[in-house]
C-alpha cells in the first residue's frame, strides 16, 4: 500500500453509470468545480496531487483542458510508446503510484477515471469523493461496487442544478475495515 494517501473520485448517475461512449452524459458546473477543488486543494502550500487517468479518459479531455492545471497528470496505457503531452505516461497503476511515491512535492493521489482504472484501485484507495446524481442516465460504463469495502462517513453537501439534484459524499474504507473488528 502507498505512503500517500488513494483517492477515488467520480460522478454516478442514480445506477452508479458514470460514461456514455467515452464521455460524461452530464455537464454540472458545481460538480465540475467540486473535482478541480478537491483534486487541487493540498495541506501544505508547496505540494501538489497527482491526478491517475486511463488513456481514453485523458484523450476525452478536451486539448485547451489537457493537462489538468496545477496537478501532476498520470496516464495509463498498455502502449510503451504512448505519449501524453503534460502528463506522465505509465503502463500500470503501480507505476503511477510509484512515480508519486518518488516525488516529494506530491500530496496525495486522485485516480479519476475511467471504469477499469477505478476497478484496479477500488481495492488499495482510502478514501472515495462521491458525487451521486439522482437521476438515471443512458450509461454503457459504470463505477465498480463498493458497499462492502467503504462507509459513508461525511456527506459534503447537496446541490440542484437544471432540475437535478446531486450530493457530494466522502466514503471512508478505513471505517469499513474497522468495523470487521
Amino acid at each position: 500500500m502507498s505512503n500517500k494517501k488513494i483517492y477515488l473520485i467520480v460522478a454516478t448517475d442514480k445506477n452508479n453509470g458514470i460514461g456514455k461512449d467515452g464521455k460524461l452524459p452530464w455537464h454540472f458546473s458545481k460538480d465540475m468545480d467540486f473535482f478541480m477543488n478537491t483534486t487541487m486543494e493540498t495541506m501544505e502550500f508547496d505540494k501538489k496531487n497527482m491526478v491517475v487517468m486511463g488513456r481514453k479518459t485523458w484523450e476525452s479531455i478536451p486539448d485547451k483542458f489537457r493537462p489538468l492545471q496545477n496537478r501532476v497528470n498520470a496516464v495509463i496505457t498498455r502502449n510503451t510508446d504512448y505519449q501524453a503531452e503534460g502528463a506522465l505516461a505509465c503502463n500500470s497503476l503501480g507505476e503511477a503510484i510509484r512515480k508519486a511515491e518518488l516525488n516529494e512535492e506530491i500530496e496525495s493521489i486522485f485516480i479519476i477515471g475511467g471504469a477499469e482504472i477505478y476497478e484496479m484501485a477500488i481495492d488499495i484507495a482510502h478514501g472515495i469523493y462521491k458525487t451521486e446524481i439522482a437521476k438515471e442516465y443512458d450509461c454503457d460504463t459504470y463505477f465498480p461496487d463498493h458497499k462492502d469495502q467503504y462507509v459513508l462517513q461525511d456527506k459534503l453537501g447537496g446541490e440542484d442544478e437544471k432540475g437535478v439534484h446531486f450530493e457530494f459524499n466522502f466514503y471512508d474504507r478505513s471505517l469499513a475495515l474497522s468495523e470487521d473488528y
